[in-house]
């Protein structure tokens, strides 16, 4: 049971308490990434008793998803409760081309509609599915997801704004004030993201906005692993702060869809 702040004497079982959890995604949820000690699902695990199954690789982009999820069932099943999606970054950065979600075609169909059935000619849409694009690397991902675990709870979060990232001589990343290679700017594929979720029936969480972490002013270096080299990765600090709006975000969704 949790208290929730401003309401006085109001208890609430949070519905994500004490559940398994598989993490999906790139180095901001990878346990070997050293840019915290701690990482959000952590906190979660111990602020709501969540069993972490993390799956997430640094580096890796939306078109790894499918891999990490088939880990998954090989791992544990379908022995789990639900899954959350944290990527996106890493698109941005090697500038893969956003794309579309659909290709339309004139077909044929049989329609009756307050008068005979007849075949009419009308347009279609076909979700594109290529790992060349941005939505089509998503609309692989999330069709693989909805077939592999119809039952499961699937949440997306947004990727979070990005300031400089300066590892070495041949990985120097921008800030998120600059295009990428393809002329997009991050809020191009953290857009996408949302869009991603009305498509294909899923909650999102815009960790974008409701975080507040904006490590492109000096004042949010704080909140990052270097204030130099890595206002990339959230430090502890960081993760605390995503994963206390994930606490709160989480309140309104259903971990599971059991009886």
């Amino acid at each position: 049971m949790v208290t929730i702040p401003g309401i006085t004497a109001t208890k609430v079982q949070h519905p994500w308490q004490g559940k398994r959890v598989a993490y999906l995604g790139d180095s901001i949820t990878d346990p070997k990434n050293k840019g915290a000690k701690k990482h959000y699902w952590a906190y979660l695990q111990e602020m709501l008793g969540v069993t972490p199954y993390v799956y997430a690789v640094s580096g890796r982009q939306w078109n790894d998803i499918p891999r990490q999820a088939e880990q998954l069932k090989k791992e544990h099943g379908n022995d789990f409760d639900a899954i959350i999606i944290f990527i996106g970054t890493n698109d941005y950065n090697a500038g893969v081309p956003i794309g579309k979600w659909f290709t339309e075609d004139s077909t044929q169909v049989l329609a009756a509609i307050h008068k005979p059935k007849a075949v009419v000619t009308r347009m279609k849409r076909t979700m594109v599915m290529n790992d060349s694009t941005y939505c089509g690397r998503i609309n692989i991902a999330l069709s693989t997801l909805k077939k592999m675990f119809p039952t499961k709870q699937i949440v997306m979060l947004t990727p979070i704004h990005r300031a400089v990232a300066n590892f070495n001589d041949k990985n120097i990343q921008p800030t998120e004030e600059y295009q990428n290679e393809c002329g997009e700017y991050l809020d191009r594929y953290v857009n996408s993201v949302k869009e991603a979720g009305n498509i294909w029936a899923l909650p999102v969480i815009d960790l974008n906005s409701t975080c507040g972490l904006y490590p492109v002013l000096d004042e949010f270096s704080q909140y990052f692993h270097d204030q130099n080299t890595d206002r990339l990765h959230p430090n502890d600090a960081g993760h605390i702060r995503i994963a206390k709006t994930l606490f709160y975000q989480l309140l309104s969704l259903p971990c599971t869809f059991d009886n």
